[in-house]
């Protein structure tokens, strides 16, 4: 076993608490001191006096304080004593004991030990025991009755609480929530389907049942709050688990994850549980990555990320980091967002590699200018025009952004020798009836046919809406609710895939790190969602009652669609090694016509919105072919959230 690194710490400096809990150790060991002799001497007070010198135990005190306070014993928190405090009194006790018999082997050798008995091995070994026992007891008893007596002598509400989860991340929660000075909660037990762990005790807490009998629980107990460690439920468990809490009159808090707590320093105000979210009742199972691929992909390699300040963009850096790419390479052309994103990155510790770069992609001389200084390894294409009425007025944007701009970043890349490019698409390059969606399927031809001429391995990787990304509905929709309503909705049946940014970023990296080039890989959406049933979840998790808030349907907007599609119809779906990643094969297109439909657009770019998109209908086949379900003037309808 190695010693605890306390045996390595410098000596601290004295401070109040400091010295007084100093002199408290002093106490404890005269008193575990003359209690060893007193043992020794079968309990005889007399033989006790007559063995115990005031010259020894003066000395065994002095040299204890000594070693204990060097140590730093009399800097620990006793609020928050834990298992490797345990460890590092151990070796404190077990050095004070070596040094002391030490010591008395010295002076005995030398003569200088007086007229005094020496002192028995055997007093020094129950020394040793009543120290851990006494010090280790009285810390353990104060933390106890610090975490299980404080609310009931608290002046604050204190609320029950039953907590989701028995593993070793609930443990640590359950202790920091039960710790927490400013959160006053009495922690009743745990729910987990674990059956090894039905009825056990975890951190001093009963496992009373299973996830699925927490309604009853609440019941029975009469708990206030039930928490749930974020991510650690699906979001249809989750819902479930939020219904029956519902009914049986508690409330369903989320505590953060532990990588949340580590992000929040360890701060008690990331502790304190928070309200559910909307994200908490559409999460999936989390994503496990191929690590070593994504690792063989990134470590040690620039990687350039444009679009770096977008939600996507901004995700996919974090992740990127992770696995220690030489350099990072934020290009952006918002300046605010790249200000963001640099003060970000820069309160990492320690500071990881990266260069923000403020350049727009359509600007052939600075994206090359950067290509030949920086010489990047691999490209994440995340920058475009998204918003599907914005590019329906103002389409010629979206062929310079989505189509020109893709054009230049992969020629450049093809040029300089990346080695690997890797462009994010959209479920609505798919049968597009938007702009938007247009100018994507035109830019994955491009990236798909440049593949097959390059030696830079081009893949595409399209997926759906992610939620709560910038201008997505959920926070236009809180933005609502927050205002008093009406929430406005396009149509009572639009539905939407929706994907977490974190797991759609994972599942990027992924994608790229199992690509050869050339293939369109299609990210596993799950399950779609009727947007009028997201606006409902949203206003009760609002706090809100059914007949608060008014839903308003508006009629679908130009180049909108009731629902989305991941594949064309002459495409097929071919699963990969991963079970979230699909590949779709397609109809090959050649480079030449790709890029002539490219630079056919490019010549309109400075003409009016409808000659491009007449240019549009002329160029791409697909584009229109679907047309929107309903009229874009259908007269606004209402209805109440239930």
């Amino acid at each position: 076993m190695k010693p605890p690194s306390s045996l390595h710490v410098p000596l601290r400096r004295i401070n109040k608490k400091a010295l007084v809990l100093l002199v408290l150790h002093a106490l404890l060991f005269a008193v575990v001191f003359c209690f060893a002799f007193f043992i020794r001497s079968d309990f005889s007070v007399g033989s006790t006096w007559t063995w115990l010198s005031p010259r020894t135990l003066l000395g065994v005190v002095v040299i204890k304080t000594a070693i204990f306070y060097a140590l730093g014993h009399c800097h620990v928190s006793w609020r928050r004593v834990s298992f490797s405090d345990l460890t590092s009194l151990v070796w404190a006790a077990t050095l004070s004991m070596l040094v002391l018999t030490s010591v008395e082997s010295l002076l005995l050798s030398s003569g200088q030990f007086g007229e005094f008995q020496r002192v028995p091995r055997s007093v020094f070994v129950l020394d040793w025991a009543g120290t851990v026992l006494a010090i280790g007891g009285i810390r353990a008893l104060w933390r106890s009755i610090r975490e299980e007596l404080r609310p009931i002598f608290t002046s604050k509400p204190v609320r029950t609480a039953l907590i989701i989860g028995a593993d070793e991340a609930g443990e640590l929660l359950a202790r920091t929530l039960m710790s927490t000075k400013n959160i006053h909660y009495f922690v009743v037990g745990f729910l987990d389907d674990d059956p090894g762990l039905l009825h056990n005790r975890v951190a001093g807490l009963e496992v009373l049942g299973d996830i699925d009998s927490v309604g009853r629980e609440v019941e029975r107990r009469r708990i206030d709050e039930v928490m749930v460690r974020s991510g650690s439920l699906t979001g249809m468990r989750f819902r479930q688990v939020l219904e029956a809490c519902t009914e049986a009159g508690s409330q369903v808090k989320v505590l953060p994850a532990i990588d949340e707590l580590l992000a929040g320093h360890d701060n008690a105000m990331h502790v304190k549980p928070r309200p559910v979210e909307i994200k908490d009742l559409l999460r999936r199972e989390p994503v496990e990555l191929d690590n070593a691929a994504v690792r063989q992909l990134v470590e040690g390699n620039t990687v350039m990320i444009t679009g770096a300040g977008g939600s996507i963009g901004s995700e996919i850096c974090r992740q990127v980091l992770r696995f220690n790419p030489k350099k990072l390479l934020l290009v952006e052309r918002g300046e605010n967002a790249l200000f963001l994103l640099e003060q970000e990155f820069c309160r990492y510790d320690p500071r990881p590699p990266f260069e923000p770069l403020i350049a727009d992609i359509t600007d052939v001389a600075r994206m090359d200018q950067i290509m030949a200084a920086h010489r990047p390894e691999v490209v994440f294409h995340a920058a475009a025009h998204k918003h599907v009425p914005m590019m329906e007025w103002n389409p010629a944007e979206a062929i310079k952004n989505n189509c020109v701009g893709t054009k230049v970043l992969a020629r450049l890349a093809d040029r300089h020798g990346v080695r690997e490019f890797v462009m994010i698409s959209t479920d609505k390059a798919v049968n597009p009836t938007s702009v938007m969606g247009c100018s994507k399927l035109i830019a994955e031809r491009f990236v798909q046919a440049l593949s097959s001429e390059s030696k830079t391995k081009f893949l595409v990787v399209r997926f759906g809406n992610v939620l709560a990304s910038n201008g997505s509905v959920v926070p236009i929709f809180e933005e609502q609710i927050r205002l008093g309503g009406p929430i406005t909705i396009t149509h009572p049946d639009i539905c939407r895939y929706f994907m977490m940014i974190p797991e759609a970023s994972q599942l990027v990296l992924q994608a790229a790190a199992m690509g050869n080039g050339g293939e369109i890989f299609v990210l596993d959406m799950g399950e779609s969602v009727k947007i009028v049933d997201l606006a409902r979840d949203l206003i009760a998790l609002s706090g809100l009652g059914e007949d608060d808030i008014e839903i308003v349907f508006t009629g679908l907007r130009p180049g909108e669609k009731l629902y989305e599609e991941l594949y064309f119809d002459d495409e097929q779906r071919v699963p990969t090694s991963h079970p979230k990643v699909f590949c779709a094969l397609h109809r090959p297109t050649t480079l030449a016509a790709a890029e002539a439909v490219i630079d056919a657009l490019a010549d309109v770019t400075d003409e009016q919105p409808e000659v491009v998109k007449s240019k549009l209908r002329e160029l791409v086949a697909e584009y229109g072919a679907h047309t929107s379900d309903e009229p874009d003037s259908a007269p606004p309808r209402k209805a109440h959230a239930k």
